[in-house]
C-alpha cells in the first residue's frame, strides 16, 4: 500500500505510474462499519471502473485546527492505526492530507481541483453527511456538480444500529460506558490501544499477580476505568490477559490522578519492559474499587482472571 502526505499550498502530488483512482473520502476515526461501508463502495466502482482504490483522511482532527473543542481531542485510531487498518482493508493507496488553517480556507472548488482532480480521481464516495471547504459548506451534491464532468460521485447513506447512526461519537460515548459489546459491533472488532510498556510501581509482582504497565500511545482514546477481559500481543504473539484502567485507589492517595493501564498476562513470565504492544478490549469485568487491604485485592484479581479465561473459553 503506498501513502501519500499532503499538504496545501506546498503539496507536491506525483501520481509517477498515471494511476486512476476511486476515492474514499472522511476523517475516518474509528474506520468503523460506517467508514467500511463508504471504503466498500469505492472498492465497488473502483472493480467497475477498473481503477485503484484510494483512501483520503485527514490530520490533524479539524477541530483543533479550527478551535471547536474545548478539549484534547483523543483519538479511537491514532493516524498510524489507521493506516494500518487500511492496509488490512487492502486498499491501494492512502492520501494523507495535512489539516491547516490554510486548507481550512479552501472553497468548495479549489479543494476539488487540488485534490481531487489533480490525483487523477475518477470516481469519488463519501458518507451522506460529508462536507469540505470553507466552513464546511461543500456538499456531495456539489461535489458532483464541480466534477465538469471529470469523475463521478457516489454517497452512501446512514449506517445505522439499533436505530441510531454508527458514528465514532457513538463509540467514544460506548466505550467511556464500559461497553464493550458494542464497541465490537460497531467497529466490526475489538477496540485497539498500542503503546509501550513501561517501569510501574512493580507492585502486582508482590502479590503475585505481575502486570505491565502499558503506557498508550499520544492522543489515544482510553476506555473508562475498570477491569477488563483483553488480549495482549507482544512480540507478534497474542495472550490473554486481564487489564486494569484507573488510580488503583487500595494504595493511592484519592487526590493522586494518575492513570495507568496495567495488564496481567495469563500464563506470562517474560521481561517486556520497553516493549510496543497492541491491547484488545473485549469485555468490561467490573468497576475500578478500593479494597480493605492486599490480601481482600489478592483475591478479587483472582476471580477477575478466572472470569477472563471463561470469557475466552465461551469465545
Amino acid at each position: 500500500m503506498n501513502v501519500h502526505y499532503l499538504s496545501y499550498p506546498n503539496h507536491l502530488f506525483m501520481n509517477e505510474e498515471n494511476k486512476a483512482y476511486s476515492l474514499a473520502i472522511g476523517f475516518f476515526d474509528g474506520v468503523h462499519r460506517g467508514h467500511q461501508a463508504v471504503i466498500g463502495k469505492a472498492f465497488e466502482k473502483s472493480i467497475e471502473y477498473g481503477l485503484k482504490t484510494a483512501v483520503m483522511t485527514f490530520d490533524p482532527h479539524p477541530s483543533l485546527v479550527l478551535g471547536r473543542s474545548k478539549e484534547e481531542v483523543f483519538y479511537i485510531t491514532p493516524l498510524e492505526q489507521k493506516i494500518e487498518i487500511l492496509k488490512e482493508l487492502k486498499v491501494d493507496t492512502v492520501f494523507v492530507v495535512r489539516f491547516t488553517s490554510d486548507f481550512a480556507k479552501l472553497t468548495p472548488l479549489q479543494f476539488i481541483d487540488s485534490f481531487i482532480k489533480k490525483a487523477n480521481v475518477k470516481h469519488v464516495t463519501a458518507g451522506f453527511d460529508f462536507t469540505f471547504g470553507a466552513f464546511g459548506k461543500g456538499t456531495m451534491e456539489e461535489m458532483e456538480q464541480l466534477s465538469s464532468g471529470e469523475y463521478t460521485v457516489s454517497v452512501v447513506s446512514k449506517q445505522a444500529y439499533e436505530g441510531d447512526k454508527i458514528s465514532s461519537t457513538r463509540i467514544r460515548e460506548a466505550l467511556k460506558m464500559g461497553d464493550l459489546e458494542d464497541v465490537m459491533f460497531l467497529l466490526g472488532r475489538p477496540f485497539m490501544l498500542s503503546g509501550v510498556v513501561v517501569h510501574g510501581d512493580k507492585r502486582g509482582r508482590t502479590i503475585n499477580f505481575p502486570t505491565a504497565n502499558v503506557k498508550p500511545t499520544e492522543g489515544q482514546f482510553t476506555p473508562s476505568t475498570g477491569v477488563y477481559a483483553v488480549k495482549i500481543q507482544v512480540q507478534e504473539k497474542w495472550h490473554e490477559g486481564v487489564c486494569n484502567v484507573g488510580y488503583k485507589p487500595t494504595f493511592n492517595n484519592p487526590d493522586e490522578k494518575n492513570l495507568s493501564i496495567e495488564v496481567h498476562v495469563i500464563d506470562f513470565d517474560q521481561s517486556i519492559y520497553g516493549e510496543e504492544v497492541v491491547v484488545h478490549w473485549y469485555k468490561r469485568i467490573r468497576s475500578e474499587q478500593k479494597f480493605s487491604g492486599i490480601e481482600a485485592l489478592k483475591e478479587q484479581i483472582g476471580k477477575d482472571k478466572e472470569v477472563a479465561i471463561d470469557y475466552f473459553k465461551e469465545q
